[in-house]
C-alpha cells in the first residue's frame, strides 16, 4: 500500500500535516507518524491534583492540517475529556483543520433508546466532539455504522477486516467455518467467510443483560470443524464464552476469536481463559494491558497503523478515502 503512491516518499506533499496523540495509546500514535514519514507532534498533558486536565501544545499549529489520535477506551470519561480538550487547544491555536482520529469510539453501544427514560449517549458524544471544534472524524469499526450519522460533520469509517482476515488466512486453517455470534453480526461474518473462502454458521442468541447473554441454537454445521468467531469488540467476553460452550456441544473442536477492539473489561479474561480458545486475534486500537497477556498468552495483536496512516495521508491530500475500501484495504465515506 505504501509503495503504490509516489506521494508517500514526497516529503513536500506532507507539508503542513501534524499528527498529535493523547495519552490513551502513545505507541499507536508513534507508529502512525512513522508510516507517514513525519515526527509526531509534541504536547504536554498534565493532571491537576483535583483531576482536571491541562494540555499545552509544544509545536506551532497555525494554519496546519492537524490530526489528533485518541481512543476513548477505559478510562473512558478521562480519555474522552482529553480528546475534547485537545481539539479545543488546536482550535484556539489556529489550526486550519482538525480531524479527530478515534480508533476506538467509546459509548458506541448506547446508540438508541433500548427502553424508556434512557439517553442516546453515542449521539451526545458526537455532539461534544463537534462542539469542541473538530472538522471531521476518522474512526474504525464503529459498533453500529449508523453512528456516522450522529455527527454533523464528515466521517471516514475504516474497517480492520482486511488486516484481521489476512492474518487469519496465514494460519493455514483448512477445516474452518465462520460463525456469526448473533444474527446482528451476520453481515460482517459473511464478509469474513467470503474473504477466507469458508462456510458460515449463525448462533441464535438472546441478551439477558449488560454483561450476560444466552446462546440457544446453531444454524449450520460445525461438527468436527475449527470455528472462527469475529466481532467488532471483546468487552466482557460473554458473547464468545457462551458461543464456544454451545458450539462445543455441537461438536466443534478448535476455536479462534477475533475482534478489532480488545476492551477486555470485567470478567473477560477469566471467561476467555476458561474457554481454552486456541487463537485470540485483536488489533492495537486499544493498548493491551500487561495482565491481558499474562491471562491470555496466545493472544495476537495486529497493527492498524498503516491503515490509519494511509487514511490520514489521503485526507490531508484531499484524495478519496473510499479507494481504500475499493482496493480491499478498508472503508471510507
Amino acid at each position: 500500500m505504501k509503495g503504490a503512491d509516489p506521494a508517500w516518499s514526497d516529503s513536500s506533499a506532507m507539508f503542513g500535516l501534524q499528527v498529535f496523540g493523547g495519552t490513551s495509546n502513545p505507541p499507536l500514535v508513534q507508529e502512525i507518524a512513522g508510516t507517514l514519514g513525519i515526527r509526531a507532534g509534541v504536547a504536554k498533558v498534565e493532571r491537576f491534583p483535583d483531576g482536571e486536565t491541562l494540555i499545552k501544545l509544544e509545536d506551532d499549529v497555525r494554519g496546519r492540517d492537524c490530526f489528533v489520535v485518541q481512543s476513548t477506551c477505559p478510562p473512558v470519561n478521562e480519555n474522552l475529556m482529553e480528546l475534547l480538550i485537545f481539539i479545543d487547544s488546536l482550535r484556539r491555536a489556529s489550526a486550519q483543520r482538525i480531524t479527530a482520529v478515534i480508533p476506538y469510539f467509546g459509548y458506541a453501544r448506547q446508540d438508541r433508546k433500548a427502553e424508556g427514560r434512557t439517553p442516546i449517549t453515542a449521539k451526545l458524544v458526537a455532539n461534544l466532539i463537534t462542539q469542541a471544534g473538530a472538522d471531521r472524524v476518522l474512526a474504525m469499526d464503529l459498533h453500529a455504522e449508523q453512528i456516522q450519522g450522529f455527527f454533523d460533520l464528515p466521517v471516514d469509517h475504516l474497517s480492520a477486516i482486511p488486516v484481521i482476515s489476512r492474518h487469519v488466512a496465514g494460519l493455514g486453517i483448512e477445516d474452518g467455518v465462520v460463525v456469526s455470534p448473533d444474527v446482528g453480526n451476520v453481515k460482517k461474518a459473511t464478509v469474513y467467510a467470503q474473504r477466507l473462502h469458508m462456510e458460515m454458521a449463525v448462533i441464535d442468541k438472546r441478551r439477558l443483560g449488560g454483561d450476560a447473554t444466552r446462546a440457544s441454537r446453531v444454524i449450520g454445521d460445525v461438527n468436527g470443524k475449527t470455528v472462527l468467531l469475529f466481532d467488532d469488540m471483546i468487552t466482557t467476553g460473554g458473547t464468545a464464552a457462551e458461543a464456544i460452550r454451545l458450539l462445543r456441544r455441537h461438536g466443534a473442536r478448535r476455536f479462534l476469536v477475533a475482534a478489532t477492539h480488545a476492551v477486555m473489561a470485567g470478567p473477560a479474561l477469566q471467561r476467555l481463559a476458561e474457554c481454552s480458545v486456541d487463537w485470540i486475534v485483536v488489533t492495537n486500537t486499544i493498548p493491551l494491558r500487561p495482565e491481558v497477556r499474562e491471562a491470555l498468552p496466545r493472544i495476537e495483536v495486529l497493527s492498524v497503523a498503516s491503515l490509519l496512516g494511509e487514511a490520514i495521508r489521503r485526507i490531508h491530500l484531499n484524495l478519496s478515502v473510499s479507494e481504500l475500501f475499493n482496493n480491499g484495504a478498508g472503508g471510507g465515506e
